[in-house]
């Protein structure tokens, strides 16, 4: 079965391209995962909507992480933030991406 995982961030511009390399590594590997990337207004309303398996928390908008965090928890899913030295869409960052996802799903 898919899994689903969203990058929640400020706008989802470097946040959709980050999404879309990690997903194509992660599918390279054989996981069977999508991802996408939205703003943090479009985000929230996505949590309610509970398709999605897993929300990862951007850089820009971990203040808004708790708001976040307690939505999700309402859905029964994880959240998890993703740590600045990481955010970056090189090999290494969506390596490092591509992780967090397969240890949070």
């Amino acid at each position: 079965m898919t899994k689903k995982a969203l990058i929640i961030c400020a706008g989802g511009m470097s946040s959709s391209m980050i999404a879309k390399k990690t997903m194509t590594l992660l599918q390279e590997q054989g996981e069977d995962i999508e991802m996408d990337a939205v703003g943090v207004p479009e985000g929230q309303k996505r949590i309610e909507a509970d398709k999605y398996d897993l929300y990862l928390v951007s850089p820009p908008t971990k203040k808004n992480n708790k708001q976040q965090a307690d939505a999700a928890a309402k859905t029964n899913k994880p959240t998890a933030q993703n740590p600045p030295q990481d955010y970056i869409p090189i090999p290494m960052g969506i390596e490092k991406m591509a992780t967090l996802v397969k240890e949070n799903i």
